[in-house]
């Protein structure tokens, strides 16, 4: 790669590091996770960096290359394996910036959606991709956009508001 390449790509990661690691969190719930999926992601950016096409879709195939990380990263059976002696981890102690308690609570019940429903609501909302940037990250129709993202935000409409219920 030559040293423009190198320059470019390295401000384009700069750049793109903390919304790619946010967004990973966002999909999957754990910052180690996404933390690894940004990374995976800029990996792979980087190996086809001469090879892309920078004037246009580069945050989208940034997002492609995010996404795909984050599904990989579930698939494999590391993640599943848990050891039998050890305990739940405690509950974080709550802040009492209420601005904080209703990120966890977004967070929590994102993580409680199906992952395409997840993935369709944070790259539309959150990464603020329009429907066609979205169907495309994802490999769908805008059509399965639109409904996996109305039934995604209806989920977590429903779940906020049986928390909010349950508060004291």
């Amino acid at each position: 790669m030559h040293a423009r390449d190198e320059a470019e790509f390295t401000e384009f990661a700069a750049i793109m590091l903390r919304r790619l690691r946010r967004t990973a969190y966002l999909m999957c719930g754990d910052w180690h996770r996404a933390e690894d999926a940004a990374q995976d992601a800029l990996v792979k950016i980087y190996r086809r960096w001469t090879r892309i096409d920078r004037t246009q879709g580069l945050n989208s195939y940034a997002h492609q290359c995010l996404v795909t990380a984050v599904f990989d990263q579930a698939r494999k059976p590391w993640r599943r394996e848990r050891l039998a002696d050890t305990e739940e981890p405690s509950a974080p102690l709550p802040d009492h910036a209420t601005s904080v308690d209703d990120r966890l609570l977004v967070v929590q019940a994102l993580a409680s959606l199906p992952a395409s429903q997840r993935a369709c609501v944070v790259l539309r909302h959150y990464a603020d991709l329009s429907l066609e940037q979205t169907a495309d990250v994802l490999g769908i129709g805008v059509g399965g956009v639109k409904s996996q993202s109305s039934r995604g935000l209806a989920r977590l409409r429903d779940l906020l508001d049986q928390t909010e219920r349950s508060a004291p």
